[in-house]
Order: C-alpha cells, then structure tokens, then sequence
C-alpha cells in the first residue's frame, strides 16, 4: 500500500534536518509540530495536498494565528518552517515556487487600532423620532463610513455622480489619487436616500455637487463630521470615545472577522501594502457583540 504523500514528504523533510542538517531532536519536533498545524488548516479548507497551496492560504494561515492570540515571533518561526519546507519540496521537484517566501509575521509593538462593538455601532446610528435635516445627514455620512470603510477625507469628497444607489456602488478617491469601486450596505443605502430628500433644503447654489452639504450650503468639512459625531455621541448618550477613523477601523475588523479575507479587505480599504492590513490581524474579535452575518451586519434589514 502507497504510504499518504502529504505524510510521506513531511517525514522524509525531518529526516533531512536531521541527518544533513544534524538538527537536535527538539527542534525537529518543533519543525513538525508548525507544519502539522499547517496541514490541518490546509485540510479544515478540502485541501489535501502540499502541492495546492499558495500565498494567499499561507497569509490566511499567519492572520489564524494572530487571531488566536500567537505572539509575532511564534508566527516567524512557523512561517520558516514552512518556508523550509517548501525548499525540500522544490528540491525534490514536487513544487516550482514556495508560497511563503513573501509572507511575514506583522512586527511588534505597533498600536492596535481602536474600534467598538456592533452593538455600539447600533445605537449611534439610530435615527430618533422627529429628527431634522442635519441629523438626518449626519446618520448617513456615519452609515457610509461604516458601511465602505471610508477614510474621513474620501467621505467629505463624495460628489453626487459619485454614488449609486440603486446598483449599490460607491466610487471614491483615496490616497495617490487612486480610485477604488466600493459597495454599499442596505442600511447604508436608505440613510443616504433619506438625506438626499432633505438636502434641496440646504443646497444654495446649484452648481454644488457635493453629496454631503452645511447648513451653510458648502462642502461639509472634516473638521464638521468630527464635530457632529461628538454631537451624536452625546445625543444617543453613548460612553465610548468615538472618531470617523474608529469606524473605519471597525469596519475592518468586522469584516475580517467575518470573511478571514485579508486581500478582499486590503482592497475594500486601499491599502497598498498587505502588511498595513494585518494588523487588524491582531486585534481581540472576543468583544464583538455578534457573529456578522453574510460579511457585514448592516447591508441587510433585520426581519
């Protein structure tokens, strides 16, 4: 009978560190221990074989183990050895490329971004009974933060012909005058039509295209939407410190928790770098108030 491959290939790798390399017993147990715990992420995901797996599974594999609370120099060291691994397996002509070489462990010692629970999120942006124009454009602006992941300075250059509501998609110009095709929630989506049939009240000059207006008629600046979301804070009598960049980060992490899809996430944000996205990696997903549903809890109305 064939002995397994994916057995065969590990076994005959710690056979390797051990007689060519003269690596001590220990460390050879180390060595199978990383790579056994590869293995089962690979298999939890139908993936049987060494040869299948790519960049991705094994960044996917990384951002696991930040999740689970793994220090950065424990994800370096199981990084290496598959790294190493996959080295054996180029050798003996199983594989042409080794998936790991590119990923590393996000560095230490950086801030943790600030983000609140779902549940928080919920209450700030109800929308009380009688509410004026200017509440009304304020819960939009902080749904489509929310729901797009916007920096403050994408949201306050959002001009009419840049959103569709009724496809749902959102363009916006971010960081190197670079362009990114966003989606849009539902709750999102009827936040904005509401204000939108509140903002001929404020419009002063026609040739205004900005989507988000003053009171004075005029672009709304960053300065404004920061000023109204401690407003709002304060209105919904919340006891959390809050700011248009926590729900951006909020909504990160929400959606890695829901998805696992860093590279999905990295381009929902902007993000050049993957490494700027993994540290959302690192973040305590144990506070969250619920598991989100579908990839994000507000594009769908609650029955």
């Amino acid at each position: 009978m064939r002995a397994n491959p994916v057995t065969e290939y590990l076994d005959q790798f710690i056979q390797m560190l051990r007689s060519e390399k003269y690596y001590s017993p220990h460390t050879c147990k180390n060595y199978r221990r990383d790579l056994e715990l590869f293995r089962s992420f690979l298999s939890a995901r139908d993936i049987d074989s060494w040869t299948q797996a790519n960049y991705s599974l094994v960044s996917d594999f990384a951002a696991k183990r930040h999740r689970q609370g793994r220090k950065s120099r424990t994800i370096q060291r199981e990084l290496s050895s598959i790294r190493s691994f996959y080295q054996f397996l180029i050798r003996n002509e199983q594989v042409s490329q080794n998936p790991a070489l590119e990923v590393r462990a996000p560095k230490t010692g950086k801030p943790l971004p600030k983000t609140c629970d779902a549940e928080t999120i919920d209450r700030l942006l109800r929308l009380p009974q009688g509410s004026d124009g200017l509440q009304v454009r304020d819960v939009a602006i902080f749904e489509l933060i929310y729901s797009s992941g916007l920096r403050l300075a994408e949201l306050v250059n959002i001009d009419l012909d840049d959103i569709d509501l009724a496809q749902k998609h959102l363009i916006v110009t971010g960081k190197g005058n670079k362009t990114r095709h966003l989606p849009i929630g539902g709750k999102a989506v009827t936040a904005v039509k509401r204000w939108l049939e509140h903002r001929p009240e404020y419009s002063r000059d026609m040739n205004q295209n900005a989507l988000f207006l003053s009171k004075r008629g005029t672009r709304i600046s960053p300065r404004n939407v920061q000023q109204r979301l401690r407003a709002l804070i304060q209105r919904q009598a919340l006891d959390q410190h809050l700011s248009p960049h926590m729900l951006r980060h909020s909504f990160a992490t929400h959606m890695l928790e829901s998805s696992s899809d860093l590279r999905a996430v990295q381009e929902l944000l902007g993000h050049v770098n993957i490494a700027t996205t993994q540290v959302y990696t690192h973040l305590d997903f144990q506070h969250l108030a619920r598991v989100y549903d579908a990839a994000h809890p507000r594009a769908k109305r609650k029955p």
